[in-house]
């Protein structure tokens, strides 16, 4: 059977590991063909392999298109054969117009001059083509995340895209928003264009793939109709076992209060978000879940109280009983707070950096004397929570930019564990990571609570709020809308609370 795209035995080496080892399967013309696997298991690798990031020669095997093998010296040569990739991190110019970024690097010109009527037709044709009517001199960066993923979308389907990647598209959207990918993404599939999907959303594959192709450590499993498939088969596919009771029994009971915030207001210097008036207690061995939806005030919340913006604009943070002046993340960790941001990468870690620095970053003091750092400490230290977290990695030297989505952020975990926190706040802790790895990090917050750590967990995934929490709050328009217990919280009863006034 000839393909319009096919893999056939794909290697690729870097030092000291392999990262595929054989990996073949095709994708027919109108397919959406998804790819699913642990972190690790080799998808970026190859997107980045058939997008023409890692050129011909860097690695072994074939990739055929119409049956005939290509071989791409860049990204150019992929596109030019009609393969574009949308990554999870947009690959968008914020200060620059929709119409100068779907047109960015294939501009129209005449004379050197842009020929300003054309361009903003054709970027307005390549709008159309994903349902999406803006005003195509609009700068991207003013876009919510739902809409500058459609104008990637629209980017390359202008590039005469026949085989369009998308990785992670929905991780970052909302529900309403990823509805409507998903219904573009079937339409452009009607149309012809193959799509090859990566989602750790299982739910989202079974329901738009066609066949679904598993990776594990770098191999082929299977590809199979989606029709044969189920989540759990899938799981089981993925991590090599089967996983049961995702997340861990809770504790029946918790301690006496341990962390209070009362009529708390603050304020985002850089987009002017407020939360205002917003009160809650975390009790020892407790996780409080935090619910919304995007825009809700949530991640502003951890922000503030971490000192990130200053001090509050009004209100008291206590733990113990004693209050804290927080203006600063100094602050915030002498104080025994820890937060796991959202954006790993931008503010969680130093991703040259090799996984020792990072995880050491925090606690500089417990591994310097007199102002020395002693390397030995700190290799040890990170070494030890390399074994605890499991963090998957050849040495503690490798640098974290290496590493897969889950082991970045066991780093991240690891770094403020270091800080040996009294309270714990998770920011969307499983944001873009597969379930094997899910299931790791609901065990470690499980262990911490236990431990008497309180724990604050927030998340845009409802069923995780749901198995994780002893207690929810729902957050609206930068207030709390209510606070629900956990065992007879649903997903129902939190949307109400999140979206209804």
């Amino acid at each position: 059977m000839s393909y319009l795209l096919e893999v056939k035995d794909i290697v690729k080496d870097f030092p000291g590991v392999r990262a595929l080892d054989g990996v073949s399967f095709g994708v027919n013309t109108g397919e959406i063909h998804a790819l699913v696997g642990e972190n690790g298991a080799g998808k970026s690798t190859l997107m980045k392999i058939l997008s023409g990031v890692y050129p011909d020669g860097s690695y072994g095997g074939q990739v055929l298109v119409d049956g005939g093998e290509v071989r791409f010296d860049g990204i150019r040569a992929a596109e030019r054969a009609g393969i574009a990739i949308i990554h999870q991190e947009f690959a968008l110019v914020r200060q620059l117009s929709v119409a100068e970024n779907i047109l960015l690097g294939g501009e129209l010109h005449s004379g050197g001059v842009i020929r300003r009527e054309a361009s903003l037709a054709e970027a307005e044709a390549a709008l159309k083509l994903v349902g999406l009517e803006i005003n195509p001199e609009i700068a991207v960066g003013r876009l919510g995340v739902g809409y500058q993923q459609l104008v990637e979308i629209a980017k390359a389907l202008r590039k005469n895209v026949r085989v369009l990647i998308l990785d992670e598209p929905t991780a970052a959207l909302s529900e309403d928003e990823s509805r409507n990918l998903l219904a573009i993404i079937k339409g452009l599939a009607a149309r012809g264009v193959a799509c090859i999907y990566i989602s750790h959303r299982l739910g989202e594959v079974l329901e738009l793939a066609h066949r679904i192709t598993v990776l594990r450590d770098g191999r082929t499993v299977s590809t199979e109709e989606k029709t044969a498939m189920t989540e759990a088969s899938i799981v089981t596919r993925m991590v090599g076992r089967e996983l049961s009771g995702v997340f861990p029994e809770k504790e029946s009971g918790t301690g006496n209060d341990l962390f209070e915030v009362s009529g708390w207001t603050a304020e985002d210097p850089a987009s002017g978000m407020r939360v205002e008036d917003i009160s809650f207690k975390v009790r020892r061995g407790e996780v409080l879940g935090i619910a919304g939806l995007v825009g809700s005030g949530r991640t502003e919340l951890a922000m503030s109280l971490f000192g990130a913006w200053g001090p509050g604009l009004a209100g008291s943070v206590r733990l113990d009983g004693k209050e804290l002046g927080i203006t600063s993340p100094r602050d915030a960790i002498a104080a025994g707070l820890g937060l796991v941001s959202e954006d790993r990468k931008k503010f969680g870690l130093v991703l040259p950096s090799d996984i020792t620095t990072n995880v050491t970053l925090a606690s500089l003091d417990k591994v310097a004397a007199r102002g020395v750092i002693d390397e030995n400490a700190e290799i040890l230290a990170a070494v030890s929570y390399i074994r605890d977290l499991k963090i998957k990695t050849p040495s503690p030297e490798q640098r974290a930019v290496n590493l897969s989505g889950g082991n970045q952020q066991k780093v991240v975990l690891s770094k403020w564990l270091m800080t040996a926190p009294r309270v714990l706040i998770l920011d969307e802790p499983t944001r873009g990571i597969d379930i094997g790895a899910k299931f790791e990090i609901y065990g470690i917050i499980d262990r911490l609570a236990r431990g008497g750590m309180g724990i604050i967990v927030i998340s845009s995934e409802l069923p995780e709020v749901l198995g994780l929490a002893h207690r929810i709050l729902v957050m609206r328009s930068g207030r709390v809308s209510g606070e629900l217990d956990g065992k007879t919280a649903t997903q129902e009863k939190i949307m109400t609370l999140a979206a209804c006034a």
